[in-house]
């Protein structure tokens, strides 16, 4: 239920992310938007409206009730945070890309939130991760769509350095921001070394392909940055997943635990004090355990995902 109330959240960005409510005009003088819903008025503006509010609502509600406030604090600050503060400001200053960024790293962190119940350095590897790659990311897209953001009206970095040297660079001096990221996770026991090593050689070829850009700055060197951004992200989350380690904390989860849970581990504990007793106790363990039902015994750690029976007395 965490990952349904996540996803509602993120589709409630979705109008936004789009540019479908508050950017109408402007994607219409762009070639790369002009044919979204609301532009070509294939939908209403108080139809995106209010399908972002019922999204919106119903993912917070579902984060606050099946995971915990915080991670519904964090989906619904970060939903007002891109509508009220990045939207506008993009057509502002240019800031509105590293502002953006840390929309875009959020998300993980509200994952993170939602299955620990706390926001700790760990948790904030893979929202650095995400904060960083997008530049690079986006410079290169800026690059190549400058011309239809100045007929859009935005502000960015590219539209204000004509000969690139300063889009290009930004986009190189991230990427050596992301070098020493998987040696992070690793210290923090989050991977293994293998990880680091990994994203460090991803994270060269991001930035083989920024540096050829930064040195020769055209399209087609825009376009390669561009697409090996997007290589880098799946590749980097695929390694991330194959080496993590467990994360493992006893006493959150215990105090996490819902009823049911709780006495399974309760019911393991019993069980393993029964045998301890001896045989005797042993064998009237055993001769009672006719009126208990089979799935008694998975219920216990280390299954505790299968419903605890409710065993019914021996009298």
């Amino acid at each position: 239920m965490q990952y349904l109330g996540l996803a509602v959240a993120y589709n409630a960005d979705r109008p936004c992310n789009k540019s479908m409510i508050f950017e109408v005009s402007n994607d219409a003088k762009m070639k790369r938007t002009m044919r979204r819903p609301l532009p070509r008025g294939r939908l209403s503006i108080p139809s995106a409206v209010t399908w972002a509010m019922c999204m919106g609502f119903t993912g917070s509600v579902l984060l606050a009730l099946k995971a915990n406030v915080l991670a519904a604090g964090l989906a619904t600050s970060n939903i007002a945070f891109y509508a009220l503060i990045y939207t506008p400001l993009k057509q502002i200053h240019p800031i509105n890309t590293w502002v953006g960024a840390i929309v875009g790293a959020i998300p993980p962190l509200i994952g993170w939130a939602a299955a620990t119940g706390q926001v700790t350095l760990e948790g904030l590897v893979l929202p650095a991760v995400l904060y960083f790659w997008q530049i690079p990311h986006f410079m290169a897209l800026a690059y190549l769509c400058r011309n239809d953001y100045a007929a859009g009206g935005f502000k960015m970095l590219s539209l204000l350095d004509s000969t690139g040297v300063k889009t290009s660079l930004v986009a190189l001096r991230n990427c050596i921001y992301l070098l020493p990221a998987g040696f992070v996770a690793y210290h923090w026991n989050i991977t293994s070394v293998w990880f680091g090593l990994e994203t460090a050689l991803l994270t060269s070829g991001m930035g083989a392909a920024a540096l050829l850009f930064y040195f020769n700055r055209n399209t087609k060197n825009a376009r390669r940055l561009f697409h090996a951004s997007i290589l880098y992200l799946p590749l980097l989350m695929i390694g991330m997943l194959f080496h993590r380690f467990p994360h493992t904390q006893l006493d959150g989860a215990t105090t996490n635990l819902g009823e049911s849970d709780n006495m399974a581990f309760e019911n393991a504990e019993l069980v393993d004090s029964e045998r301890s007793e001896g045989r005797n106790v042993w064998r009237r363990y055993a001769r009672d355990s006719s009126s208990r039902p089979p799935v008694a015994y998975a219920s216990a750690a280390p299954f505790p995902f299968l419903p605890v029976p409710v065993f019914s007395s021996a009298d």
